[in-house]
């Protein structure tokens, strides 16, 4: 005859003890933590992208309205602009472009005070435009335009990689032979 009752030993098997449940509730939150974690990395490297994308489609207008000029690039070009300079004013309507190349100028830095975070700031004393012979370096000799752009992010938010003295500022240099 069989017990009217199941078996003590039974009995323990088919549930689970509290243990069990805190234990897979920690794992599951260490799980979604994580995730949470990696959607927010995923989130800065999206933004930092979209911003050198903005950096390079200004840096490459630059190049090809410099090309474009019809005397060519002489040693003292109105398009050029050294590290601490300001950029000409920019004309009251840049619609149609203006022909002059300082006026071009002043039109690409309004644009680009627009596209940047924060570039108004910046503009004078972290973007230049200038003929070098060497990456980073403006010696207004040599056959080769560099062009950087920079604007602002967050402390550490930066993507760059290279040796900045303020970790907020990133920058995108566009170097071409003339």
């Amino acid at each position: 005859m069989s017990a009217p009752y199941p078996s003590p030993h039974l009995r323990r098997i088919t549930g689970f003890s509290l243990i069990e449940v805190l234990i897979t509730l920690l794992l599951i939150t260490l799980g979604i933590l994580g995730m949470v974690s990696l959607q927010i990395r995923t989130l800065q490297y999206t933004q930092d992208s979209i911003q050198r994308n903005t950096a390079a489609m200004l840096a490459n207008d630059l190049m090809e309205l410099i090309r474009a000029t019809p005397t060519g690039l002489p040693a003292s070009s109105d398009f050029y602009k050294a590290k601490g300079a300001d950029f000409p004013t920019a004309p009251n309507s840049c619609t149609p472009l203006p022909s002059e190349p300082s006026q071009q100028l002043g039109c690409w830095a309004e644009k680009a005070k627009i596209s940047l975070p924060d570039a108004s700031a910046l503009l004078k004393d972290e973007f230049y435009i200038c003929r070098t012979n060497t990456a980073n370096s403006c010696t207004n000799t040599g056959t080769s335009l560099e062009i950087q752009l920079a604007w602002r992010v967050k402390a550490g938010e930066c993507m760059e990689s290279g040796a900045s003295t303020d970790s907020t500022i990133c920058h995108y240099r566009l170097r071409s032979q003339i």
